[in-house]
C-alpha cells in the first residue's frame, strides 16, 4: 500500500541562512589557506632537491621537478578554488545586507503607516488654518496693544524739520542781537583814572623844578 500510494514524503531540511553559509565558507576558507601553506613548502622542499642532486643524480632530480609541477598544480587549483569561494562569500555577505536593510525598511513601512492611520488629511489642513487664524489674531492684539489710548496720529517729518528749522533760526537771530548790543555799550572808565590823572599834573611840575636847578648848576659851571 505505502508503494502504490507512494508513503509518506520526507519533510525537507530547512534551507541555512546566509550568516550560516557565510561562516561555512570562512571555515573552508581557512582551510584551503592552510593547505596553500603546505603545498607552497613542498614545493620549495622539491626545487631544494631538484638543486641538489642535479647532474649527480638526474633521476632523483627529475622525480623531485615532477613531484613540485604536481604540487604547482594543485595549488593553482586551490587558489582557484578561493577566488570563487571569496566570490560567494562576498554575493552572500551583500544578500544578507540587503536582506536586513529590506526588513528594516518593511519594518519603517509598517510603523509609518501605523502613525498615518491615526491622522487625517483633512484634519491636518484644518489645524494649520486654526492655527493661521490665531496668529493673525495674536499680530492684531500687539498691534493694538503697542499703539496705546489716545496714541498721536502719525506725524509728518517734514512738518518736524520744518519746525526744528524755526527754532535754528531765533537761535541764530539771538545771537545777533547779543553781538550788536555788546558794540553799543561804551565802555566802562576805570575808577581809578581820575587819580592818576591827577598825579600826572604834580609830576609834570616836579620836573620842571629839576629842569630849572639843572639849568641853573650849568649857567654856574661854565661862568
Amino acid at each position: 500500500m505505502h508503494r502504490l500510494f507512494g508513503g509518506k514524503k520526507k519533510k525537507e531540511a530547512p534551507a541555512p541562512t546566509a550568516q550560516d553559509a557565510i561562516q561555512r565558507l570562512k571555515t573552508t576558507e581557512e582551510m584551503l589557506e592552510k593547505k596553500t601553506e603546505f603545498l607552497e613548502a613542498k614545493i620549495k622542499g622539491e626545487l631544494q632537491n631538484a638543486k641538489k642532486h642535479g647532474t649527480k643524480n638526474k633521476r632523483a632530480a627529475l622525480m623531485a621537478l615532477k613531484r613540485k609541477k604536481r604540487y604547482e598544480k594543485q595549488l593553482q587549483q586551490i587558489d582557484g578554488t578561493l577566488s570563487t569561494i571569496e566570490f560567494q562569500r562576498e554575493a552572500l555577505e551583500n544578500a544578507n545586507t540587503n536582506a536586513e536593510v529590506l526588513k528594516n525598511m518593511h519594518v519603517a513601512s509598517q510603523a509609518l503607516k501605523s502613525a498615518h492611520k491615526t491622522l487625517d488629511v483633512d484634519d491636518v489642513h484644518d489645524l494649520m488654518d486654526d492655527i493661521s487664524e490665531q496668529n493673525e489674531l495674536a499680530q492684531e492684539i500687539s498691534e493694538a496693544l503697542t499703539q496705546g489710548v489716545g496714541a498721536a496720529q502719525d506725524i509728518d517729518e517734514d512738518d518736524l524739520m520744518a519746525e526744528l528749522e524755526e527754532l535754528e533760526q531765533e537761535q541764530i537771530d539771538e545771537q545777533m542781537l547779543n553781538i550788536q548790543s555788546s558794540d553799543l555799550e561804551l565802555p566802562e572808565v576805570p575808577e581809578a583814572a581820575p587819580a592818576a590823572a591827577a598825579v600826572a599834573p604834580t609830576r609834570a611840575k616836579a620836573k620842571s623844578a629839576e629842569d630849572k636847578e639843572l639849568e641853573e648848576l650849568e649857567a654856574w659851571a661854565t661862568a
